[in-house]
């Protein structure tokens, strides 16, 4: 027959099994998971790289708007022209039909027309062409012009000297203005597979309207002239 056992004999039991409970608590955490100093650090390792990973594509999608206007203007991808510093170095007998086009956005109280609507060049050769414009309201309004070239393999082989695009321009009331664009088309167009079979070339510009600043509060329609008594 067994020995009851005593209340102190029990106690101690108790506790030494509560602190053998504790101790593994403060292995593995309160959750039961295993916690130690390489795990947290593999977690701050895996923070850090999603934090630069997010960094890095904010500012490639930031960037990605100047990067393909430099790509088009380098190669004339989607018929964007070419910058030329200086005329072409020579003129062959390749003739070619440049047309020109001018059309005026939404929201701009602007006439927009080309003194000539067709010119037969031959390629090397530096024309120029001049286009004016005339802002029908009676305020100042600023508008920026944008151009495009079609059809768009020829883009590359168009290009201009001298233009009065993608540049703020400020007209009075009525005002009218004149602007021109020097260009020729290079000569090594005759020597490009798809390029060389364009009869007629189109250089199309639109005119856009600006935001303006807003006006002051002396300024603003209905309070000219207004005293407080």
């Amino acid at each position: 027959m067994s020995a009851p056992v005593t209340s102190g004999a029990f106690s101690s039991e108790v506790d030494t099994g509560s602190r053998q409970e504790n101790a593994t608590r403060q292995k593995t955490g309160a959750n039961g998971v295993c916690s130690s100093p390489r795990s947290w650090k593999r977690d701050v390792k895996v923070g850090l790289a999603a934090f630069g990973f997010g960094a890095f594509m904010f500012g490639a999608a930031y960037a990605a708007v100047p990067l393909y206007a430099m790509f088009c203007q380098l190669t004339g991808f989607g018929g964007t022209t070419m910058r030329a510093e200086k005329p072409a170095d020579r003129i062959i007998d390749h003739p070619i039909d440049i047309r020109f086009d001018s059309n005026i956005g939404p929201g701009l109280p602007w006439r927009f027309r080309v003194d000539t609507a067709r010119q037969t060049v031959r390629a090397g050769e530096t024309h120029t062409m001049t286009y004016t414009v005339t802002n029908t309201s009676n305020q100042p309004i600023t508008g920026m012009a944008t151009y495009n070239v079609a059809p768009a393999e020829t883009g590359r082989f168009f290009n201009k000297l001298q233009c009065f695009c993608f540049t703020e321009q400020t007209l009075g009331a009525g005002e009218t203005r004149e602007f021109t664009v020097v260009y020729f088309v290079d000569p090594a167009i005759a020597g490009d597979a798809d390029a060389r079979t364009a009869n007629t070339i189109t250089l199309s510009y639109t005119f856009f309207r600006q935001n303006q600043p807003p006006r002051p509060l002396a300024e603003r329609p209905g309070t000219a002239g207004s005293r407080t008594n």
